[in-house]
């Protein structure tokens, strides 16, 4: 039995380090994004930027990440319902909040910031790559919650534990995304 307890905690440690081992190669991919905005731009952003949707995007994005850690916070406490709850919320808010910027955000953007423009470039990079990692983020959530759903997490929760914390990063890289295309300027 201890050998058993031993061996996964291992396989927890070596899973997290994967994890934050690879939030951190990418989170270089979007610093250098968002040097490269500075480096071609300065401060400079449009006056067309809309920023009552950049701060309602950004309301959805951390109201997603309450969710996300109460969603934790109840499975490894073995409350399963409000497991469930609250990462099918979790997935509601990210589903939302592709939504607006596919429909909404992009649209407007090729008015007053076409790709072929500095600004352009960067807020169609930093966005589009954003929304990948928000929909590989709404993906496994809903791995995550199938497995919920289907009665998982009962002894090792990782699965669920991991996707979390992956869209805590999503989250996370948005609040640096922010202010770096809808404030600064």
């Amino acid at each position: 039995m201890t050998t058993a307890i031993a061996t996964l905690k291992y396989q927890i440690y070596n899973r997290r380090l994967g994890l934050w081992l690879f939030m951190l190669s990418d989170s270089m991919v979007f610093l250098a994004l968002l040097a490269a905005r500075y480096y071609m731009q300065g401060t400079h952003r449009p006056p067309e930027v809309n920023q009552t949707l950049g701060l309602f995007l950004t309301c959805l994005l951390l109201a997603s990440s309450f969710c996300a850690n109460r969603a934790d916070v109840s499975i490894a406490h073995g409350d399963r319902a409000a497991f469930l709850r609250n990462l099918a919320a979790t997935i509601v808010l990210g589903v939302m909040f592709l939504l607006l910027v596919a429909t909404i955000e992009w649209p407007e953007a090729l008015h007053y910031a076409p790709p072929s423009t500095g600004f352009g470039t960067a807020l169609f990079s930093l966005t589009g790559l954003h929304a990948t990692h928000v929909l590989s983020g709404i993906i496994v959530l809903l791995f995550a919650l199938f497995k919920g759903w289907r009665g998982g997490y009962a002894q090792d929760h990782w699965g669920a534990e991991g996707s979390i914390i992956y869209w805590h990063f999503v989250d996370l890289v948005w609040v640096f995304v922010y202010p770096t295309l809808y404030l600064v300027g």
